[in-house]
């Protein structure tokens, strides 16, 4: 086991250049910048990120990456389809390092859809990491929304006791995975071959930076969430 001050983490951005909701959605405008910019300045920004990585099946993402201070992982193809999994793409991108001998210990991995961010939630995450002595950690919101009901069976059963409807205060915790970030130990990574193992934790973030771009009504969401933030 080695020390909290021998762990190096590094950021890695996974951005295909294929995208269903929005053609070329790592590319599209926000705030006047293309959207994976966003992600990699806050990592850029980060006090505890070492470096900051994009994986890309797209030569023209990579280019912009370069010009935006990011290091850049030329994709293969099988490595970026529908089906493909982020894991399969973070192993690459691992053994790619490993190969050309780039020391870290951890990985922060980042969806550059998420751009509702700061350098700080990296920053804040990572002291929780290291100060919890965790294996794997995700992003999170509070869930507030505890009535839920099922209908997969063609009869409403809900997930609480709606004779005896609790109040909001007398219900447990929930937290919720936003997809904004995730962290691992690299060589626990390499050996579990998920991204979560170990004693797990989260990072709970403010409530509006849960938001995701998947299509065109969530982008226009997240413009109008600019005013919550005078970092854009």
């Amino acid at each position: 086991m080695y020390s909290n001050k021998n762990k190096k983490f590094i950021a890695l951005i996974l951005a295909r250049g294929n995208s269903k909701g929005i053609k070329e959605k790592n590319l599209i405008p926000l705030w006047g910048k293309p959207l994976i910019y966003w992600s990699i300045k806050r990592c850029l920004q980060s006090k505890h990120i070492s470096s900051t990585w994009v994986s890309s099946d797209s030569s023209k993402i990579l280019r912009l990456s370069k010009k935006f201070g990011a290091k850049i992982i030329d994709r293969p193809s099988k490595y970026a389809l529908d089906k493909s999994s982020s894991e399969s793409s973070w192993m690459h991108a691992i053994k790619y390092l490993n190969n050309n001998e780039y020391s870290f210990s951890h990985v922060v991995a980042v969806q550059p859809t998420s751009p509702l961010r700061d350098a700080k939630d990296f920053d804040d995450a990572i002291v929780k990491f290291k100060k919890n002595k965790l294996d794997s950690m995700f992003s999170a919101n509070r869930i507030y929304d505890h009535f839920v009901w099922n209908n997969e069976t063609k009869k409403l059963i809900p997930n609480y006791n709606y004779k005896k409807r609790p109040r909001r205060q007398e219900i447990k915790n929930l937290y919720l995975e936003n997809g904004s970030f995730f962290i691992f130990d690299k060589k626990k990574f390499i050996n579990k071959k998920n991204r979560f193992f170990g004693k797990i934790g989260f990072y709970v973030m403010d409530e509006y930076k849960k938001y995701q771009i998947d299509n065109y009504h969530d982008l226009e969401i997240i413009k109008n969430l600019k005013k919550y933030s005078s970092k854009y």
